[in-house]
Order: C-alpha cells, then structure tokens, then sequence
C-alpha cells in the first residue's frame, strides 16, 4: 500500500515540476515579447502604426499565454494539495504500521510464552500419570498380598 502511494506521489511530484517548468518557460517567452512589442511602434497589416502593442495578434497571444499561466497555476495548487494529502496518508499509515507492528510483536511474546506454560504443564501431567501408575501398581501389590495373607490366615485358622 505504502509503495503504490508512494509511486503516486512521485508522478505528482514529477507532474507539479513540469508544469512549474512549463509556466517558467511561458514567462520567460512572455518576457520576451512584451519589452519588444510593448515598446516599439508596430504596424498593423493595413499600415497603420499601433503603439505600446496594440496589435490584436499580440494582445491574443498575451491572454492565451495568461490563460495558460492561470490554468497551470490553479493546476500547480491543485498538485501541491494532493501532494498534501498523499504525504498526511503516509504518515498515517507509518503510525499504523508501527502499532501492528508492535501488537505483532507482543502476540508473538505471549505465544512464546503460552508455548512454555504448556510444555511445562504438559511435563507436569506425565510426571503426575507415571506417579498415579506407580500407586496404582503400588496399591495393586499390596492388594495382592493383602489377599494372600488373608488367605494364609484363613488356612492357618482353619485346621
């Protein structure tokens, strides 16, 4: 998610210096044509003399060129606004990649240490079966020669 806003933000980026570029190399053709036209007496088509550029090519190619000018810059703001945007969304996806990232963290810990509460309780339970064994068998003998001495008390009785 990070690198796809990222590669946006970089094609803005890109984009917001071209048409920075752009409006620099219109100024520049602009500044070109106004001090020669602005101040020379010009002539119109028909002969007559136009002064402080008058002529209606030029006047169309100055509001063109202002045209553009605004255009690029409404389109420069418009740029640096999601420009904006992009960078406050990256930054609020870098807060939230570092809380999972430490709530992963913190799972994994309490895995590992639910993991070794289990083995240990696990060691625990056969170490209680063998010793429940073992009194079984315990018990199991002395049954057995409980029986047996009862028996041999039965027949020592009975003569």
């Amino acid at each position: 998610m990070s690198s796809v806003a990222e590669i946006r933000l970089r094609k803005l980026v890109d984009e917001r210096e071209k048409m920075i570029e752009q409006v620099k190399k219109l100024k520049a053709q602009l500044e070109q044509k106004t001090p020669r036209n602005g101040t020379e007496n010009t002539q119109s088509p028909d002969g007559e003399i136009l002064e402080n550029g008058n002529d209606p090519n030029i006047m169309e190619l100055q509001r063109d060129s202002n045209r553009q000018i605004s255009d690029f810059k409404f389109k420069l703001v418009k740029a640096e606004q999601e420009v904006t945007a992009l960078e406050q969304n990256v930054t609020r996806l870098e807060g939230q990649v570092t809380r999972y990232k430490s709530a992963s963290e913190n799972a994994e810990k309490v895995e590992d240490e639910l993991k070794a509460e289990k083995r240990k309780l696990q060691r625990e339970l056969r170490s209680a079966l063998d010793k429940v064994d073992e009194v079984e068998s315990n018990n199991s003998h002395l049954s057995k020669r409980l029986e047996k001495m009862k028996s041999t008390r039965g027949m020592a009785q009975t003569p």
